[in-house]
């Protein structure tokens, strides 16, 4: 400090490295949240997608009662003041419909009026969590972490989630978290069968002490092996023991038997058994047994690494499911790991897609432009070694340094 003036902010500087690698995480960034859509066809003509990026429009739709797909924003909405939704479930675009007035879709204009299975909730308004603000927000001095039901798919502050001042979000040293799934304490009571599942389900650190305390019973939990007849647990499924072992098995009665349409996670249910080779009596977990404690009900879960896999399959837990409409916890692909994933690959193909469209266009050229390409790399090569070791590490490269550069290649390809 000097003359009573504050020194000037040091420019915030990165290295080429640092440059780069940043790019890399941004690309990367961008295609985890769409997906890995190109956005170069609105997805009306795929119906009600099991899992896309959405988009609102407020510009459009103020009232927040529609939704839009990548293609549709970047072509139809470009410039309107548009919130991103990141991922919803069984949804379809909107754009064009009877919501948005006389505006009319330009990649799919002929939809039908309105789309009666789509789900709209305040975040299509640019609202979140329980306390209804929005994100960023404007009062915040700084923007707290927000954590996405992995049913209403709203978005929650970790300190308006309903937990107790003695529970803690189960992460590990480093913060990262430790559950793979967060289900708000407004949706546990839809869920509270799963307080008859081994503690396995739980993340540490999380919905474990509601088990052994209110929520757990005992009995079911220790009989779990012998439940289901003749067969045995594992991984949380029941597995038949005898001759219907490793084959789906389809309850011809389901009152009088458990094991229902599947009892290994993913094989096939084509071949039948008759409940008489396997007396199965009951549940396999005995959720239909087990009454949630009024106290475990209005707790948040958090659930671990590959949970839903434990879900049981039988006859009467499926039509639970489809009764209260959460069969897509069984669905693999509904799941934000498996979204990622799936954006991961895409990203990979099109990279290497880009590579051999590069290496193909490159040999197509003749012996002539294919030596002028050779030569300016090497010519940039050169000269950018040549700068690198001319400047000063100890300042920073500026705009006008780089515009020199160019301008002295310029000046060597004239010369030549």
């Amino acid at each position: 400090m000097s003359g009573g003036g504050f020194e000037e902010e040091a420019e915030e500087t990165v290295s080429i490295n640092e440059y780069i690698q940043n790019m890399e995480d941004e690309e990367l960034e961008a295609d985890l949240v769409l997906g890995g859509d190109e956005g170069d066809e609105c997805t009306y003509a795929k119906g009600y997608m099991k899992r896309q990026a959405i988009f609102s429009c407020l510009t459009c739709t103020p009232e927040g009662n529609a939704g839009v797909c990548t293609a549709c924003c970047l072509s139809c909405h470009d410039g309107h003041e548009v919130l991103e939704l990141w991922t919803k479930r069984n949804f379809r675009c909107d754009c064009g419909n009877s919501k948005f007035g006389v505006f009319s879709c330009k990649l799919f204009p002929s939809k039908d009026a309105e789309n009666p299975e789509n789900s709209y909730n305040h975040n299509f308004k640019g609202s979140y969590c329980s306390c209804n603000r929005p994100y960023p927000d404007p009062d915040a001095e700084e923007q707290a972490e927000m954590i996405q039901c992995c049913m209403c798919e709203d978005w929650f502050h970790g300190e308006h989630i309903g937990l107790k001042s003695s529970d803690k979000i189960p992460r590990d040293e480093e913060g990262e978290p430790l559950y793979e799934d967060f289900i708000c304490n407004v949706c546990s009571p839809v869920c509270s069968f799963l307080m008859s599942y081994p503690e396995t389900i739980w993340a540490t650190g999380g919905q474990c002490v509601a088990l052994t305390d209110a929520g757990k019973d005992k009995n079911v939990l220790e009989d779990i092996p012998s439940s289901c007849g003749s067969g045995k647990l594992e991984d949380g499924v029941c597995t038949p023991s005898s001759p219907g072992k490793d084959k789906g098995i389809t309850n011809a009665n389901p009152e009088s038997t458990s094991c229902g349409s599947k009892s290994v996670i993913g094989e096939s249910s084509e071949e039948k058994i008759s409940s008489n080779d396997h007396p199965y009596v009951s549940c396999v977990l005995g959720v239909n047994k087990v009454p949630a404690s009024p106290d475990s009900e209005s707790k948040p879960f958090f659930l671990s690494k590959n949970w839903r896999d434990v879900l049981c399959r039988c006859e009467k837990c499926l039509n639970m499911y489809n009764q209260k409409h959460i069969s897509y916890l069984l669905d693999k692909e509904d799941t934000i790991a498996e979204y990622e994933k799936r954006a991961k690959q895409k990203r990979v193909e099109k990279l290497q897609q880009q590579e051999g469209d590069a290496l193909s266009f490159f040999n197509n050229l003749g012996h002539v432009t294919k030596m002028e390409i050779l030569n300016g790399i090497q010519d940039f090569t050169e000269e950018f070694r040549g700068f690198l070791g001319s400047v000063d590490p100890s300042k920073t490269v500026t705009a006008a340094d780089i515009h020199q550069l160019f301008e002295n290649l310029k000046n060597k390809r004239r010369r030549m």
